[in-house]
């Protein structure tokens, strides 16, 4: 079997999500307020309390098991467990996280600001590149 090269690409895009979130824990409470996790998060970072941490750690973890789930989706890793029912809940996720701003839009406009934009964008992208893929390799799942 080739290897699929759209999940390979979702794989990469996951593990680039992962090590920015590790990215942000080392850059403090002004990554955090750049990146958009809001003045909270910031705040509770800036007083030295590990919620921040915490969150942003698992936050990593999760997107570091969804590149290894789309890398043994393409056939590059040996199967894992529940292969078939985590590929498609993953691409759900990216793809609902990725339509966060147009519910925004439709629904609460006040509250749509650049943020929201550009990470729904990213999520949307990511969410097209990961069905591409899944669609492509659904019969050997």
């Amino acid at each position: 079997m080739t290897p699929n090269l759209f999940l390979i690409a979702g794989a990469v895009l996951s593990a680039i999500a992962a090590l920015l979130h590790i990215c942000v824990i080392f850059g403090g409470p002004a990554w955090y307020r750049f990146f958009g996790a809001g003045e909270r998060m910031a705040a509770s970072a800036e007083a030295g309390h590990l919620y921040p941490v915490a969150v942003t750690l698992v936050i990593a973890g999760m997107l570091g098991v969804w590149a290894a789930y789309a890398l043994a989706g393409a056939g590059v890793l040996q199967p894992l467990p529940l292969q078939a029912l985590v590929l498609p809940a993953i691409t759900a996720v990216y793809l609902l996280r990725g339509l966060v701003a147009v519910a925004m839009w439709l629904f609460d406009r006040r509250r749509l600001n650049a943020f929201w934009m550009w990470s729904s964008l990213v999520c949307f992208v990511y969410g097209v590149v990961h069905l591409v893929g899944l669609v492509q390799v659904w019969d050997t799942l």
